[in-house]
């Protein structure tokens, strides 16, 4: 599971390092948040292509998967971009959970949920979250993750705490800044509060910090730019019993590519 991938500095880094790493790991599936790849704001149809044939399976998303606006109709037409399912389904394009098939044949099933702490007010991720693992148990497999895209750490470590043992991992996404809290939960489900970007890390959590400065200085408002330079690779390889759905193991995986 690769964090929040930013802009072309981050989309270039994962078409060179993934293909390797999942040859290299035996990796069996990939899920990327995408939602700032296009321009750092945003995804489009091609970039979005460009991510799926770099070898990631689904890509997930949060509130900035709004920003363009061609990806509308791109949503309605693919099951392997997914947008935070507590955005609800009243003239709402996409979904926010898809079942899956692995490289070693193995269902598994994601889900894409977004916090609401100084976030958009949606629908409770919680409840939500309740919704699909009930209404869906007969039919979900065992293997579960799901991306909480969450400005919070609180409301990402309640989040995981909730779903424990009913899921198989729970990741942060959407802070953009990598945590070292890794590790599996009592009843089995795999959890890190936060993936961190692939992105330039010269930055401020992937742009330029000439772009970013200004609103911290003097309040002016800036637009901002995807960074330069070195890119740091964020991801979480997560090994899991396919019968049980229970996570054996978590480990941070960290790349620096020099440009």
């Amino acid at each position: 599971m690769i964090g929040d991938v930013i802009g072309k500095p981050g989309r270039v880094v994962v078409e060179e390092l993934l293909p390797r790493l999942r040859e290299e790991r035996g990796i069996d599936f990939v899920t990327a948040n995408g939602e700032n790849v296009a321009g750092g704001m945003g995804l489009t149809p091609s970039t979005a292509d460009s991510l799926l044939g770099a070898g990631i399976d689904v890509i997930t998303s949060g509130n900035h998967i709004w920003d363009k606006r061609e990806i509308y109709p791109y949503l309605e037409g693919t099951d392997r971009v997914l947008r935070p399912l507590n955005y609800g389904s009243h003239e709402v394009p996409g979904r926010g959970w898809g079942i899956y098939q692995a490289l070693d044949g193995t269902e598994l099933a994601v889900i894409n949920l977004q916090g609401r702490t100084y976030m958009q007010p949606i629908e409770n991720p919680f409840t939500e979250a309740d919704r699909v693992l009930e209404e869906g148990s007969e039919s979900l497999p065992p293997v579960r993750l799901v991306d909480f895209h969450c400005e919070l750490t609180s409301e990402k470590n309640a989040f995981g705490m909730y779903l424990d043992g009913r899921v198989s991992a729970v990741v942060g996404t959407h802070t953009h800044v990598v945590t070292g809290d890794e590790r599996i939960l009592p009843r089995g489900t795999a959890y890190q509060t936060d993936l961190g970007m692939t992105g330039p890390i010269w930055s401020v959590i992937g742009f330029d910090p000439k772009t970013v400065l200004p609103r911290f200085i003097n309040a002016l408002p800036t637009r901002f730019e995807v960074g330069h330079g070195p890119v740091v690779f964020n991801a979480a390889q997560i090994d899991i019993d396919p019968a049980t759905g229970r996570a054996l193991a978590i480990e941070r995986i960290q790349r620096l590519v020099e440009p």
